[in-house]
Order: structure tokens, then C-alpha cells, then sequence
């Protein structure tokens, strides 16, 4: 059987399709497509009709989701030219990217109108952790029992998740504290420096506050001498095995007259607080977990600020969602 279809908000292209059984076995593009058509009729075969539909509504075409045009990173095509296997992760489906890589592993988040995106962001941060956990297992470097917690605990993150949410009052208090500083630094070790260039880049892209992140171990390296009375920092100390350095950053940029907004988990607590201003706390979870939790705290932080400034938040000045030149 044959039928013909024109996506939703995709293009004004029709789509002729061939199904058998149910399932779709052939894909064409009457008069192809500048945009993502095309890749995507390719991954529509094998799959239930119904479940192509559902799919292919969510897709769109020209919009700040994705790029039409085949814009892809140098990265990528040198990574291909010199051999090696290209896995993307990726939210659109048949976007560029996913086109020109060997396998795709799509989150899934569905379509995120802000610039500043916050859903593909913890949906990608959360595949990547999958697949870290997949790898181990094949490698043999996890026993069951471990790899049973890890997935466990990888199952909980949107109950926790729920938690920080329901601390945005909180988190909406310390903005309207924060939100006329002209300058906030962000501090971490080891996974809280990685936590913190997003927190950093949240903050400048939708408030245009000038933010900075940096490595706390090389804050005596320079970093320190940006520190002067009333400079924001927000101090992160999720990672565990480095919490007790990150105390004595802390100490080190309070001597100096800054004003710490610190971020830890609720097992720190208790010692964090006595030597900060004002203590944002997380759900405990398992160590390469906690960035999804953290980032959530970092945005909705950046969210309020904004609101405070009375910026556009879902379109900052200045930045697209698509970028289509280098």
C-alpha cells in the first residue's frame, strides 16, 4: 500500500510512502528538501506507521531547533576523513549531524523554543551516562551488583530532580540578592568545574551578567586577583573526594571580601554553611550523577536572575538558536 503524507510543521514537501504489514518500507520526498527530509525518510523505515507519525510531528524544519542548512563541524568530517566511527547524541531527528554520523542515539526532549536549552542539555547529560554505564559493563569493569545500583540510581534522578525543583522559591530569594552584581565567578573541582562552565554560560546568555568559571585549584594562578569586596562567587562542592580543597577555596575568597553562594549536597551540608553566605543543597546521589542534579539549581538560578533584569529569556539579544556560519 501506498500513501501520501505531509508532515506537520516540517516543510511543504509531501512524502510518498510504502507500507507493508503496518510497517514502512520505502520513504520518498517528492521535489526533496533543503532541510531535514531527507535524512529522516531513511530512518523511517522499519517503523510502525503510527509510530512514524508520532515521531515525525515533533520534527521541524527552518525553526530554532535545528540548522537546515548542512552546516557540520570540521570535528566531525575530520574525525570521519581520519577513520574513526562517529556516535552522535543528538535531540532532532535527521538533523545535520545525525546525517553525516555513523550511529545516532537520540534523547528525545522534544522541542525546546529558548536559546539557552536546559531540557537537551540534562537529557544529553543523562544518555552520556547510560552510555558511560553500558561501556563499563561490556569492558567487564563493573559487577553486577554495581551495575544494578548504578542503573537504579540513574532511575531515581527525575524524583530528585523534583526535589531541587520544589527548592525554586529558595533559589528565587537568592537571585533577588544577586541579581545587580556585575560580575560572578563560579568555582569547582574535577566534575563542579565542568558543572560550573554551564552554571557560568546560563548566567551570561540570558541575563548579561559578565560570568566566568574557573578550575578552584588555580584560583592562587591569577583567578584570585579578580576577587575584590562584594564580587559574587558561587562556590560548587558536589564532588565528594574533593570536598575539603573546596572548603579552603571558599575560606580563600571570603578572606578576600567576596560573597559565596555555595552548592553542595544535603551530606555537606552541615559544614559548608557555616563558612558561606548563602547554601543551595541538592538530593544525594551517586558521584557521576550529580551534575544533573546541580545544573538544574545553576539554571533556574540564571532563570531568575534574568527575570529580576527583566531580559527576554527565551530569546536572548544577540544569540540564535541555529548558528549557520563558523
Amino acid at each position: 500500500m501506498t500513501i501520501t503524507y505531509r508532515p506537520k510543521g516540517v516543510c511543504s514537501r509531501l512524502m510518498r510512502v510504502e507500507v507493508e504489514n503496518g510497517i514502512i518500507r520505502k520513504v520518498e520526498v517528492q521535489g526533496g528538501c533543503s532541510g531535514n527530509l531527507q535524512g529522516i525518510s531513511r530512518l523511517l523505515v522499519g517503523m510502525p506507521v503510527q509510530q512514524a507519525i508520532e515521531r515525525m510531528e515533533g520534527v521541524r524544519c527552518g525553526s530554532k531547533l535545528t540548522s537546515c542548512p548542512d552546516q557540520l563541524s570540521k570535528a566531525l568530517r575530520e574525525a570521519k576523513a581520519r577513520g574513526a566511527r562517529v556516535l552522535s547524541i543528538v535531540n532532532v531527528v535527521g538533523s545535520s549531524i545525525a546525517r553525516e554520523s555513523d550511529d545516532v542515539l537520540y534523547t528525545w526532549a522534544g522541542p525546546e523554543i529558548a536559546v539557552a536549552t536546559t531540557k537537551a542539555y540534562s537529557t544529553q547529560l543523562a544518555v552520556i551516562d547510560m552510555l558511560a554505564i553500558y561501556m563499563a559493563d561490556n569492558l567487564g569493569r563493573l559487577d553486577a551488583a554495581e551495575y544494578a545500583r548504578l542503573v537504579e540510581e540513574l532511575q531515581m534522578l527525575p524524583e530528585k530532580i523534583e526535589t531541587v525543583l520544589a527548592d525554586r522559591e529558595k533559589i528565587q530569594f537568592f537571585a533577588s540578592q544577586y541579581f545587580n552584581h556585575d560580575s560572578v565567578f563560579f568555582i569547582g573541582r574535577n566534575l563542579d568545574y565542568a558543572l560550573g562552565l554551564e552554571g557560568s554560560l546560563k548566567l551570561k546568555e540570558i541575563s548579561y551578567i559578565h560570568s566566568e568559571a574557573y578550575a578552584s585549584g588555580e584560583l592562587k594562578h591569577g583567578t584570585i586577583s579578580l576577587i575584590e569586596d562584594g564580587t559574587l562567587v558561587v562556590a560548587l562542592g558536589l564532588y565528594g573526594p574533593l570536598f575539603e580543597k573546596a572548603m579552603s577555596n571558599v575560606i580563600e575568597v571570603k578572606a578576600r571580601g567576596a560573597s559565596v553562594l555555595a552548592l553542595t549536597t544535603e551530606s555537606g551540608k552541615a559544614e559548608l554553611e557555616k563558612r558561606v553566605d548563602a547554601l543551595l543543597t541538592v538530593p544525594d546521589t551517586e558521584l557521576m550523577f550529580l551534575p544533573s542534579l546541580g545544573v538544574v539549581s545553576l539554571q533556574l538560578f540564571a532563570y531568575y536572575i534574568a527575570l529580576q533584569r527583566g531580559c527576554d529569556i527565551d530569546k536572548p539579544r544577540n544569540l540564535a538558536k541555529s548558528v549557520t556560519v563558523e
